[in-house]
């Protein structure tokens, strides 16, 4: 069960950041493992931007009972001041909407990007809907979370867009991207590692099957061998991962085009794979090409 709001002593209660984090899956299970201690939470939701903002609309944070957040909704120039906030909305027992920056009525709390962001602080009443997020994330399928203001609900939603839909605001999350590197050359390593640190789900494979491909998944064929290439290039060009991409010159890639074209490949097939691979071309050491190539990926997903 969880605790009331007025077991929140005012005054004693200083807000602390649990940890550095805007993963969406970290918040909402920060969340939902306070509601599962039987604690109180609060899920703050970015749902207007006036101007430049640090976070895009939907950005999150989750507050505890205790004083405890983490997540951003700015650049880290507000975040005490919102966990104070979703505070008194325990302690008050009802939701609230906060305005920063422009237009707001604390003129003493200013956002450097000079613009203006809206809140909202919800106050979970149920660990179901975040736990429903969190399963359909682990699944690798795109999830939300639907807020409606007036009745103080948060329920969970499907293929909407993040934004206002009539009255209520739709949070949509999708799943952590794949990163498929097959191989074990030095550039597929480096790569991998750097994928890692980024927060990719990074897979390693000599052979790829379908099954391992969805929307979420960008695919980097990182050989200095055609030969070796083909069969995992065709392989992913039959299903439909975001991102494609394979090393080599620019004449390597005619020699890719006419392999393709001869297994049967139409040009608009073809037209899906990158090549050269990067952002930038001619990255001759692994460090520099595994920086251009996960750029690149990033850039693609972003353009998704």
């Amino acid at each position: 069960m969880l605790q009331h709001a007025s077991l929140i002593e005012p005054g004693l209660l200083n807000p602390e950041q649990a940890f550095l984090t805007d993963d969406s899956r970290e918040i909402l299970r920060f969340a939902a493992d306070a509601l599962t201690a039987g604690m109180t939470a609060a899920l703050v939701t970015l749902v207007e931007i006036r101007g430049g903002a640090a976070r895009p609309l939907g950005a999150q944070m989750a507050v505890r009972g205790d004083g405890q957040y983490c997540g951003f909704v700015s650049g880290g120039c507000v975040e005490s001041a919102v966990a104070w906030e979703a505070l008194e909305a325990m302690l008050d027992g009802e939701d609230r909407t906060v305005v920063y920056g422009e237009g707001s009525p604390y003129f003493d709390i200013v956002l450097p990007c000079g613009g203006g962001i809206t809140l909202t602080v919800h106050i979970l009443r149920a660990v179901q809907p975040l736990l429903a997020v969190l399963n359909s994330l682990e699944q690798r399928q795109t999830t939300g979370l639907r807020y409606s203001p007036g009745a103080q609900t948060l329920t969970s939603s499907q293929h909407q867009p993040t934004g206002w839909h009539g009255e209520d605001f739709v949070v949509n999350y999708r799943p952590c991207v794949r990163v498929m590197i097959p191989g074990h050359s030095l550039e597929a390593q480096v790569t991998a590692r750097m994928a890692q640190a980024a927060g990719f789900d990074v897979h390693i494979c000599d052979s790829f099957n379908s099954k391992m491909f969805d929307a979420d998944t960008a695919v980097l064929l990182l050989y200095h061998d055609l030969h070796r290439e083909l069969p995992l290039l065709q392989a992913a060009l039959a299903a439909q991962p975001f991102y494609i991409g394979a090393l080599g010159s620019r004449r390597t890639h005619e020699k890719r085009v006419a392999a393709l074209v001869e297994a049967g490949w139409s040009q608009q097939d073809i037209a899906r794979i990158k090549a050269p691979i990067g952002i930038f071309p001619k990255a001759r050491d692994a460090h520099s090409l595994a920086l251009s190539v996960l750029a690149d990926v990033a850039a693609a997903r972003h353009a998704v």
